[in-house]
């Protein structure tokens, strides 16, 4: 529910298109979760990998391609990428590093497995601006969004502030998205002080071509 909620404008897809497209290439998905974004880069690209570590969410992201032959869905962490040296076109992680400091690893990884003129992408919250970073800085005010821009800027990585949306089909919708997000006191305060279905969302995508 929510993924169908988060940029129904496309944003977040035309910016990394603009960057490296993915067309008839191998496109790696780490942290994959329940696989919502491997349908549309399998729309494209030659070949899809999935890589999660959780067993239900690798079920449920089996179950969700099983249709899809160009799909391929693996167990596997960031820090251990099972995709052998150099054979990745487009590489993509939403929301699965956050906080930027601790994810060296993972990003070495990434350098292994990445072709000469591929790219990777990471979105993330950009907690500076936007309604919803607002919501994020209450739920979290030591969080520091200037220290992870620094992280990321001394890995090499270039960043491109998007400005987004959530639009909900019904307030039912979004007081259920909100409720996952944050905890219950939080989500009622935030809920009570937001009219309407629709939420303006702030992100970063984090980038780098190898």
């Amino acid at each position: 529910m929510e993924n169908r909620a988060v940029d129904p404008d496309g944003s977040i897809e035309a910016a990394m298109r603009s960057v490296r497209n993915w067309r008839g290439g191998v496109v790696l998905d780490v942290g994959c979760g329940s696989g919502f974004h491997l349908p549309r880069f399998a729309a494209d690209a030659a070949r899809v990998i999935g890589v999660e570590p959780h067993p239900p969410l690798v079920d449920l992201a089996r179950r969700r391609t099983a249709g899809l032959g160009t799909v391929d869905v693996r167990r596997g962490t960031a820090q251990r990428l099972p995709v052998p040296d150099a054979s990745v076109d487009v590489a993509h992680a939403r929301w699965a590093y956050f906080f930027g400091a601790g994810c060296e690893p993972g990003l070495r990884e990434l350098a292994r497995v990445m072709r000469r003129g591929g790219a990777a992408f990471v979105v993330d919250n950009d907690a500076t601006r936007s309604t919803f970073g607002g919501w994020f800085r209450r739920w979290l005010p030591g969080y520091d969004p200037g220290a992870v821009e620094r992280f990321w800027a001394r890995q090499g990585w270039a960043r491109t502030p998007l400005t987004t949306r959530w639009a909900c089909s019904s307030r039912q919708e979004l007081e259920a998205i909100v409720r996952i997000e944050f905890p219950a006191d939080l989500a009622e305060e935030v809920l009570t002080g937001h009219a309407g279905t629709d939420v303006d969302y702030a992100v970063n995508l984090f980038w780098r071509t190898f």
